[in-house]
């Protein structure tokens, strides 16, 4: 069991302009994208959250989902992993994309489980690339991702780091659906299962 309390924060900032606009309710077979994440996360962890901008469209929540405002710009996912932490209050953090449909209960629980041995991050590794998007984040991970420059690749901002690696065997987890063949893709792999 984990020693202190760990927050699930499920990411719901991004602008979607790929897609077209609010991803967050965007339907995937009925259901709007960010339920997928967010039902796994709250399998998962005791407490879970969202991360959106001031003016993201979001499906009706849960009246215990509390949503935390990130700033507006920059528009970037830091943005929203700094937000949680904040946020958090020391707490450590378990991120999720709002648009990983596929991500399990399991993983977020290795996830919020993992022992730390003082590392500010735990990232999982598959299929050869870190996943910062479904990663724990512990307080201090803060400083140094909130002083970042804006046009910090993500997984360069993660790397530096030195985050402990999660080796995970496959990718189908951390699928995300950017574009509208991505969510063709997506649910014919619900259909499938």
């Amino acid at each position: 069991m984990v020693g202190r309390r760990v927050i699930g924060a499920v990411l719901a900032g991004g602008a979607g302009r790929r897609i077209g606009g609010d991803k967050a309710v965007v339907e995937l077979q009925g259901r709007p994208l960010l339920l997928y994440p967010l039902a796994a996360a709250r399998m998962a962890l005791d407490q879970v959250v969202v991360v959106a901008k001031a003016d993201t469209i979001l499906p009706p929540l849960d009246p215990e989902i509390a949503v935390w405002i990130e700033d507006d710009e920059p528009r970037h996912p830091l943005t929203g992993i700094c937000q949680a932490l904040r946020s958090a209050r020391g707490a450590a953090v378990v991120v999720v994309a709002g648009d990983m449909p596929f991500v399990s209960r399991d993983l977020l629980r290795t996830l919020a489980r993992a022992r730390m041995a003082g590392a500010a991050a735990l990232v999982p590794r598959a299929a050869g690339r870190l996943q910062p998007l479904c990663a724990r984040y512990e307080a201090a991970a803060l400083r140094d991702l909130s002083d970042l420059e804006e046009d910090v690749a993500l997984t360069d901002a993660v790397a530096a780091l030195r985050p402990r690696i999660l080796e995970w065997p496959d990718d189908g987890p951390f699928f995300n659906v950017n574009h509208p063949e991505d969510l063709l893709h997506a649910a014919a792999l619900l259909d499938g299962r």
